[in-house]
């Protein structure tokens, strides 16, 4: 009963409630957050949570709870299998949906036999970031401080990816267990950077809160009351062992696992026993297993059973198991245990979970507490091969590192592990590399006798760890240890290809890539087949000639080689290109069907997935299709704590800008402090820039181009961009100093080759330039309108809108009615607010608007346009991103301040006016 009652009251933490529900009610509005609550042992954290998922369901949320339990880091994504159990109804049609979450519940498909567990790991992620979004759902991670490697990760992919999800993510872990070295505390620190994210660290109860607890335990003796409370130190579990010890004749000793052990010891020698037995199997035991491990007949063991349950030791866990009531008294019982008494329970455990078919790292766990190195080393073999399967390459990694260090203590090492030690160090190291240990794989690596294989691994990895001179030297020993006309010859020479291919060697790596497509193409090697055209296309393409690079990139990017990784790779660059050289259409096509792939596979935020959505957002809006660029922009979180993130949420910016959104300040504030990065400086304060220039700021404007490019690289292409924004600034501002260095650093880094937005960029450099200078010229506008037209709307009608205003300086009014005509139609339709204005104040000037036009303001102009094409005003909301109604109010100023009735007289005044 007074257990009962301290459940139906939360006492002394109404302030951490309130900062939870806080999270939660940001979740029900459509932002997502995470709470981290941490504490020592029995402070609280399990109860605290437990008051917020019961406001969780009144609120509509699905809650879901994973626990982790202590088995040596072994068994991967265990806390998010055991909440994804709890699933159901919708959520559990989401799960069944996900191939990569299914693998993770009992019954759940395997996808093979081999894999890379990197990519399926970036599967799972991906699952569980569309997973979270089908409906509100409150997510609790248990005791963080026994996460294992996997899960830890997740943790920090969700809380830097969730956004606006409908999502509360809350994690707890003990504070006393976190030593210096601790894996938890560095990811800790990390998230708590994060500004969706909340931290909560329990304290102890004051002395009248701890009253008010044993009185709603059901505590009445002022004299034992004040006793416990004094022993109790605040913490509330420990006051109610102490309480409970009271209540059933215990004395109160010193030390919370001395008085755990004094209950436990209440207990008949059979009900020890299966205690006993419980602890060794973990927080949570299955019946029927713990009752053969005890030796118990049914009657025997159903007694012991109640025994246990009534005194509270043990409580009921779903239909057929039982969980110790906390952490800590399965902690205290299993650590008393004598040395060969532990040995011997682990090993029967073993043997148990072996003829059930348990996990294999569960397994593992066991077979090594209980000696037997052999079956250990079989197990862990089975259990790495398990976590590379669920994307675990942390644990798969653990656990083939311990049967090698197995390898020499057993005999028959390479019969129990199903293949040869090299084998296995070679997936040990690709393991290592999969979790982003690339020094410790090549570590690994080294320590084995040289072979082709392990030669091109190790070549590979150095390349990717940036020491090219070493990967070089590795790639060529596998080139000439490797046999000929085999399939390791192949991709050996792939990868010396890819080695040479930006150093001083550069044109070796034709060759290399010719030689390693025959031999791949002989033996069937599909993967390095596909890898060394696209060494070929890159090749092509670092030479300049792009039509050959866009044919070789064609086609393999339709071709499935067997290796997602290669594909979606392929897929991109010949996107990539057709982007480049203006081919918009095509570019799209191929976007899609990357996207689509990633997604089909999971793999939408894997390195080339992502990559892929970005050049899909930059397609849709450099080709003028802002309806999808601002769906896919809504999707960029502007809460960014790191520099992925902030790289992310600088794409929106580009269409945002552009229309003139009032979301612009906001998420350039919290861009702002990640303007070290010269990728985040490029493009949010490069476009911080545009967005001065719009506003009139053509000093502050000025400021950002000019740090930005002091951060450049001289030889990167985005100079060009940043040097002719950095021009229109000094020419809005009459000045022309700097001028000529600015057209300078623009020039060193055009190259031969530069796909059409460089060569477009480079010419309205070149015209800015001019007008910095005071000088008009129409010719140099006219090459950026013509180039800019092959496919890339928005900067066509900018490059216009110049060119309408040098014409008209010219005198040529008819011409540059031609193109301000063009241009205010292709603002109007894009949407684009500032562009549209500042057209608007160039009819106004040239007067090619009439006196009623100009009464209209911008907005009432952008309405009219599209008036004018038929659209209704639902389709103009959409088209605008506006309310219905607020078109309809629209709607009725223009056609009272033109004196019309109807919106074909409206229309129709537009055509005269030359807006369409």
């Amino acid at each position: 009963m007074g257990r009962q009652m301290a459940q139906g009251a939360l006492i002394g933490r109404s302030a951490e409630l309130d900062r939870l529900t806080a999270v939660l009610g940001a979740a029900t509005r459509g932002l997502a957050g995470v709470a981290l609550v941490g504490g020592d042992a029995g402070i609280g954290k399990s109860r605290l949570v437990a008051e917020l998922a019961k406001r969780a369901k009144d609120d509509g949320f699905a809650v879901l709870v994973g626990q982790c339990v202590e088995l040596g880091d072994a068994l991967p994504y265990l806390p998010l299998a055991d909440a994804l159990r709890g699933a159901q109804g919708e959520l559990r049609a989401e799960i069944d949906a996900r191939p990569a979450l299914g693998r993770l519940l009992p019954g759940g498909t395997d996808p093979g036999t081999e894999s890379t567990s990197g990519l399926t790991q970036q599967q799972l992620f991906g699952s569980m970031l569309g997973f979270l979004a089908a409906r509100p759902v409150l997510l609790v991670l248990e005791d963080l401080h026994w996460a294992d490697h996997s899960t830890r990760d997740l943790l920090a992919f969700l809380s830097r990816m969730l956004q606006t999800e409908r999502v509360c993510l809350v994690g707890t872990y003990r504070t006393d267990d976190l030593h210096r070295r601790h894996p938890l505390r560095r990811v800790l620190a990390e998230l708590k950077r994060l500004p969706s994210v909340t931290s909560i660290e329990l304290s102890p109860l004051d002395r009248g809160e701890m009253t008010d607890y044993l009185v709603a335990l059901g505590g009445a003796d002022a004299r034992t009351i004040d006793e416990v409370v004094a022993r109790a130190e605040g913490n509330p579990f420990y006051a109610q062992e102490l309480l409970e010890a009271v209540t059933e004749g215990c004395s109160m000793t010193d030390g919370l696992a001395g008085l755990l052990l004094s209950r436990a010891e209440l207990l008949p020698d059979a009900a020890q026993r299966v205690l006993r037995g419980a602890a060794v199997a973990g927080r949570r035991v299955d019946h029927d297993l713990l009752q053969e491990a005890s030796g118990l007949e049914d009657l025997a063991f159903d007694e012991a059973m109640r025994e246990i349950v009534s005194r509270g030791l043990l409580r009921l866990d779903g239909e057929y198991g039982y969980a110790f009531r906390h952490a800590l008294l399965q902690e205290a019982v299993y650590t008393d245990l004598l040395p060969g008494e532990r040995t011997r329970m682990h090993s029967e455990f073993a043997r148990l979970l072996t003829a059930r078919e348990g996990a294999a790292a569960e397994l593992a766990y066991h077979y090594l507490a209980g000696h037997d190195l052999a079956e250990a080393m079989s197990a862990s073999v089975e259990a790495g091969r398990r976590a590379e399967r669920l994307g675990a390459p942390a644990e798969a990694h653990r656990h083939f590192e311990r049967a090698l260090g197995l390898w020499d203590r057993v005999s028959d090492a390479e019969s129990l592990a199903g293949m040869d030690r090299e084998r296995l160090a070679l997936r040990t190291a690709a393991a290592a590399a999969d979790m982003g240990d690339n020094h410790r794989a090549i570590a690994q690596l080294r320590d084995l006798p040289p072979s082709a294989e392990i030669g091109e691994r190790l070549a590979y990895y150095l390349y990717d760890s940036d020491a090219a001179e070493a990967a070089i030297v590795a790639a060529e020993a596998a080139v000439a240890a490797a046999p000929e006309g085999s399939p390791v010859l192949a991709r050996a020479l792939a990868t010396l290809s890819r080695t040479v291919s930006w150093s001083p060697r550069h044109a070796e790596a034709r060759p290399l890539a010719d030689r390693a497509l025959e031999v791949a193409r002989a033996t069937g090697a599909s993967d390095a087949e596909k890898g060394a055209m696209i060494m070929l296309a890159s090749c092509a393409e670092y030479e300049g000639d792009i039509p050959l690079a866009e044919k070789l990139f064609g086609s393999i990017a339709f071709q499935d080689s067997g290796d997602l990784a290669i594909d979606l790779r392929a897929i991109f660059h010949h996107a990539r290109i057709q982007y480049e050289r203006g081919a918009m259409a095509g570019a799209a096509t191929t976007a899609e069907h990357g996207v689509r792939l990633a997604l089909e596979t999971g793999l939408s935020w894997s390195t080339y997935g992502t990559d892929l959505r970005f050049l899909q957002f930059m397609i849709h809006y450099m080709a003028g299709d802002w309806t999808q660029a601002w769906s896919m922009a809504a999707g960029f979180g502007a809460r960014v704590g790191r520099i992925p993130e902030a790289i992310l949420s600088s794409f929106a910016l580009f269409v945002e800008v552009a229309m003139g959104a009032p979301e612009v300040e906001e998420r350039l504030n919290w861009l702002r402090p990640f303007w070290s990065d010269s990728l985040v400086a490029y493009m949010s304060r490069g476009l911080a820039a545009e967005h001065a220039l719009w506003r009139q700021e053509a000093e502050l404007a000025l400021e950002h181009t000019t740090a930005v490019l002091n951060a450049m690289d001289p030889a990167e292409v985005g100079n060009i961009r940043i040097g002719a924004v950095a021009l229109w600034a000094l020419a809005d501002l009459g000045r022309a100093d700097g001028a000529d260095e600015f057209l300078a650093r623009a020039r060193e880094a055009a190259r031969v080759g530069m796909g059409v937005e460089g060569q477009g960029w480079m010419a309205r450099a070149e015209a800015e330039w001019h007008r910095a200078h005071g000088r008009v010229d129409i010719g140099a506008w006219r090459r950026a309108v013509e180039v800019f037209d092959s496919g890339f709307v928005y900067e066509a009608a900018r490059s216009r809108w110049r060119l309408a205003e040098a014409l008209l300086a010219s005198g040529d009014r008819s011409s540059a009615l031609k193109e301000w005509r063009r241009a205010v139609k292709a603002a109007t339709s894009l949407g684009a607010r500032p562009l549209s204005e500042a057209l608007a104040e160039l009819g106004r000037r040239a007067r090619f608007t009439s006196a009623q036009q100009g009464v209209l303001t911008g907005r009432e102009q952008e309405v009219l346009a599209l008036v004018a094409e038929g659209l209704a005003n639902r389709e103009i909301g959409e088209r605008l991103f506006i309310a219905q109604k607020t078109v309809s109010v629209h709607v009725s100023n223009i056609l009272g301040k033109l004196g019309v009735s109807s919106r074909t007289q409206a229309a129709a005044a537009a055509r005269r006016a030359g807006l369409v």
